[in-house]
């Protein structure tokens, strides 16, 4: 009976934890506000990637990558790219 009783508690401090882990999770810096941006000439993900993000630059890249579901790394004059403000 006394095992019983402590896995109940166990479960339910769990589920307390999960619960508030859920409600105060924020999100990244790399997943904020949204805007749009017009690729110029001589742009390329990754100067894109150096200008808008902190950090690894390959981070930037794959997440200019995942947000514009590229299937490559090639971008051309006047594409309106999504990237974080």
């Amino acid at each position: 009976m006394f095992a019983t009783g402590l896995i109940g508690r166990i479960a339910l401090v769990a589920l307390a934890v999960l619960v508030l882990w859920a409600l105060f999770a924020g999100e990244s810096g790399a997943s904020g506000p949204e805007q749009r941006y017009r690729v110029q000439p001589g742009d390329t993900l990754w100067s894109i990637a150096v200008d808008r993000f902190a950090g690894d630059p390959r981070e930037g890249v794959w997440e200019l990558r995942e947000r514009n579901r590229l299937a490559s790394t090639t971008i051309v004059p006047g594409q309106v790219l999504v990237v974080p403000s």
